[in-house]
């Protein structure tokens, strides 16, 4: 990757107010952090930026930036990120890393693709993108701008895979070697509608089952209507008093002894 200039110049104004007036006099704020650097705020200009990011395959870009009036004018970085604005796009902030040339860095690279899969073609399929980026390793100079692969030898249900991608000199990409990248796979609606055919039951099954649930609830109801006359009839026993024990309780004649009382003569 080859490296471009930009200028930079050292940023005062800070915190969101700050932020909102720097943009407003058409630079955009900014911070270089790396391993053995603190954190500093930056400012660059809008358009420069822009521009370097419009003529750029990707936003990875390295970069010698010139800080003006800067006891460090000179800076190796790589745009680490970019945050834009949701609505109209315009660029609101900016991360530099700063790298040494001579040593390696890691970083996200996009992945692209080229020519049209036979199993797209003649099979029907479609090719599915697994990983739009893939981490790399590499010298700053060494870092490619975008990973491109050909798929125009995929067939149906086949994909390429971390370990079979040549990665460029130099370079070395990190990951699963057997994690998928790109894959040619059926249509999906096919799919969604032989799973769901095999998933739903046959009417026949469903009346079958309705029916046995009915009979299980009838069975169910009957043992305990006979338990509940059960019960109720002996209840009724223990409440009434048996016709022996009443009549001998109401025989004629006799009284239960009552207490003399004592009589004045």
């Amino acid at each position: 990757m080859k490296s471009v200039s930009l200028n930079a110049f050292p940023r005062t104004l800070t915190r969101r107010a700050g932020a909102k007036t720097l943009r407003s006099t058409g630079r955009i704020p900014a911070v270089i952090y790396g391993r053995k650097i603190q954190p500093e705020n930056l400012e660059v200009v809008a358009k420069e930026l822009e521009d370097l990011i419009h003529h750029s395959v990707s936003e990875n870009l390295l970069v010698d930036l010139s800080v003006r009036d800067d006891r460090r004018p000179q800076r190796l970085a790589l745009v680490q990120e970019v945050q834009h604005h949701p609505l109209n796009g315009t660029i609101l902030h900016v991360d530099f890393h700063e790298v040494a040339a001579d040593e390696k860095v890691t970083v996200s690279v996009p992945v692209e693709t080229v020519g049209e899969a036979v199993g797209v073609k003649t099979g029907g399929g479609v090719l599915e993108h697994v990983l739009f980026k893939l981490k790399v390793r590499a010298l700053p100079k060494d870092l490619p701008e975008v990973l491109t692969l050909d798929v125009s030898h995929l067939e149906m249900n086949h994909a390429i895979h971390i370990g079979e991608i040549k990665p460029p000199p130099g370079v070395e990409i990190l990951g699963g070697k057997d994690v998928s990248v790109v894959a040619v796979a059926a249509p999906r609606a096919e799919e969604e509608v032989a799973a769901t055919a095999e998933a739903a039951p046959a009417a026949g099954d469903v009346e079958m089952i309705k029916e046995k649930k009915e009979e299980g609830e009838e069975g169910e109801g009957k043992p305990a209507e006979k338990g509940g006359e059960k019960a109720a009839a002996k209840g009724a026993e223990k409440a009434a008093p048996k016709a022996g024990e009443k009549a001998a309780a109401e025989k004629p004649g006799e009284k239960k002894p009552e207490k003399a009382a004592g009589k004045k003569k």
